[in-house]
C-alpha cells in the first residue's frame, strides 16, 4: 500500500481536488494496489483558522465571518464534486458538524477570553478533517470504495501541544488495525493527532508529511510519495537562481540537510520514520504528475559533482559574546548555553576562535534577542567585571549552506567556495563545518544572499 501526500496547494479547490482523485486512481489502475491518500487542509484554510482563533481571543467577532466562509469554500467544493443524492447529503451533513463544532469552540474562546495551546491544536486542526472528506467522497463519485480516516484515532503523541511528539509503539499497531483492507481508499487527515487520553494534538506546521511517513512507516509501504506544487528538491531556489534545477536522487543526509535549512518541499521531521524502515520517498508535482520528481533514498546514483545543493535561512541574528577574561574560563559554554535555553531560543549555528576569545551563536531574529537578554542577565558578574566585554546583535542576516555527500575528502573544496564569494564581493561573517563534511555553513549580510548564492551555483553546479 504506497502512501500518496497532497498538500494544500494541491486540495485548493474542487478542480484540485479533482486532479488529485486522478492521480491515485491512475495509480491504483496501473500499479494494481490502492494507496492510502494524506491530506493537508485546503490551501489558506490553516491560516483563516489561526486568524479565527485570534479574533476570537480578542473579542473580535471577525471570527464569526471566517468561519462563514469556511463554510462557503467546503460547500461550493462538495457540489462540485459529488452529484445530487445520498453521498452528497451524507457528506454535507458532516461538513455541517465538523463547522458547527468549530463555531462553538471559537465561541466559547470568546466568551472565557482564552485560547490554550490545547485549544489552539484543536481548532488548526479542523481543514484536515473538512478536506479528508471531501476527496472521499469525490472517491466515491468516481465508484471508489473510499473512507476518510480522523488520524486522531490512530496516531498517539505526547501532549506538547502544537508540536506533538510521537508515540511510535502506540501508533503503528493502530494503524495497522485500522487501515487494513486493501480494496479501500482510505483518505487519512495530515498534520493532526492525539494523546492517549484522545486530547487533540498536532506535528506541528506542515505536519502532514510527517503523518505519510508514519502511515509509510507502520504499513511498510514500498515508498512515500509527496504531492506538493514543485516539480521536485532543486539545487536551489529558483526564486533566487534562474538556472537551478530538480535533483532527480539524493539521499537521506541531504534531504536532511536542505529541509533544515528550509527547503519546503519537505518537513524537516518526515525523514525520520522512513529511514529507520529504509523506505524511499519521493516528491512529485501535483500540477505536472509526468515530471519524474526527485527520489530521496539510502543509496542515491553517484554524481561527479561535489555540491548537490545550496539552501539558506533568512532572517537571522548573530549574538557574539566576546571578552579577555573568557580564555581559558572553565564552563564559560555552559553558562552561556544555559542562558539560552532557559529563554527558550534555539541555536542554529555556533562557532568559537581557537583563542577563546569569542563565541558566535546564530539564532532566528527573534530568538537573539531573548537570547541575548538571557545571557545579560546571567552572566551579569561577568559583564560587571569586564571577564566579558561585550555582547552584541548583528540583525539583517542570512545563513547559507552547501551541502553534498561527495564534499568529504575533497581536496581545494573550501578554497573554491571561499574564492567563489570573495570574487563576487561577498564578506562572510562566521563559518561552521560538521566532522562529517556534509555540509559547509556561513553567514553572510542579508542584502548579498542573491549575489552569493548565484556565485555559488555557477562555481559548483552550473
Amino acid at each position: 500500500m504506497p502512501v500518496m501526500k497532497f498538500g494544500g496547494s494541491s486540495v485548493a479547490d474542487a478542480d484540485k481536488i479533482r486532479r488529485v482523485a486522478d492521480i491515485v486512481i491512475e495509480k491504483s489502475e496501473k500499479e494494481s494496489t490502492v494507496p492510502v491518500v494524506v491530506v493537508s487542509a485546503m490551501k489558506g484554510i490553516t491560516d483563516s483558522l489561526i486568524g479565527a482563533s485570534e479574533a476570537a481571543l480578542a473579542g473580535d467577532a471577525a471570527y464569526k465571518a471566517a468561519v462563514t466562509t469556511i463554510r462557503t469554500r467546503h460547500a461550493q467544493a462538495l457540489e462540485e464534486l459529488t452529484t445530487p443524492g445520498e453521498n452528497r447529503e451524507a457528506v454535507g451533513l458532516i461538513l455541517k458538524e465538523t463547522e458547527d463544532e468549530l463555531a462553538e469552540i471559537l465561541h466559547g474562546v470568546e466568551l472565557v477570553r482564552e485560547c490554550s495551546p490545547r485549544t489552539a491544536d484543536l481548532i488548526t486542526g479542523f481543514g484536515e478533517r473538512l478536506s479528508s472528506v471531501l476527496l472521499a467522497a469525490h472517491l466515491r463519485e468516481r465508484g471508489k470504495t473510499a473512507e476518510a480516516v480522523d488520524a486522531r484515532q490512530i496516531i498517539r503523541t505526547d501532549d506538547t501541544h502544537g508540536r506533538a511528539i510521537v508515540d511510535f509503539e502506540a501508533t503503528y499497531p493502530l494503524i495497522r488495525a485500522r487501515i487494513g483492507n486493501p480494496d479501500i481508499f482510505y483518505v487519512v487527515t495530515g498534520f493532526i493527532a492525539s494523546t492517549a487520553d484522545g486530547v487533540a494534538t498536532t506535528l506541528g506546521r506542515n505536519g502532514s508529511d510527517y503523518t505519510a511517513s508514519i502511515l509509510g512507516a507502520a504499513l511498510e509501504s514500498n515508498a512515500v510519495e509527496i504531492w506538493t506544487d514543485v516539480d521536485g528538491v532543486l539545487t536551489a531556489d529558483p526564486r533566487i537562481v534562474d538556472d537551478a534545477w530538480v535533483i532527480p536522487e539524493i539521499s537521506f543526509q541531504e534531504a536532511m540537510e536542505l529541509s533544515f535549512f528550509g527547503a519546503e518541499v519537505i518537513h524537516p521531521y518526515t525523514l525520520v520514520p522512513v529511514v529507520e524502515k529504509g523506505l524511499p520517498v519521493v516528491i512529485k508535482n501535483t500540477l505536472n504528475p509526468s515530471a519524474p520528481g526527485t527520489r530521496i533514498c539510502h543509496d542515491p546514483k553517484s554524481v561527479d559533482r561535489a555540491i548537490t545543493g545550496i539552501a539558506s535561512i533568512d532572517d537571522v541574528a548573530m549574538v557574539t559574546v566576546e571578552g579577555g577574561g573568557m580564555v581559558g574560563m572553565p564552563g564559560i559554554a555552559g553558562k552561556l548555553f544555559s542562558s539560552v535555553a532557559s529563554a527558550g531560543a534555539n541555536i542554529i549555528m555556533i562557532t568559537q576562535s581557537s583563542s577563546e576569545h569569542s563565541i558566535c551563536m546564530v539564532f532566528r531574529r527573534g530568538d537573539a534577542r531573548k537570547a541575548a537578554q538571557a545571557i545579560r542577565q546571567n552572566l551579569a558578574d561577568a559583564l560587571a567585571s569586564r571577564m566579558i566585554r561585550d555582547v552584541r546583535i548583528d540583525e539583517g542576516l542570512e545563513m547559507m549552506a552547501v551541502i553534498g555527500e561527495n564534499m568529504r575528502g575533497q581536496l581545494g573544496l573550501s578554497g573554491k567556495l571561499f574564492s567563489a564569494l570573495g570574487d563576487a564581493g561577498v564578506n562572510i561573517l562566521a563559518i561552521a563545518q560538521g566532522s562529517t563534511e556534509l555540509n559547509i555553513s556561513f553567514v553572510i549580510h542579508g542584502e548579498q544572499t542573491k549575489t552569493a548564492i548565484n556565485a555559488v551555483h555557477k562555481a559548483f553546479i552550473g
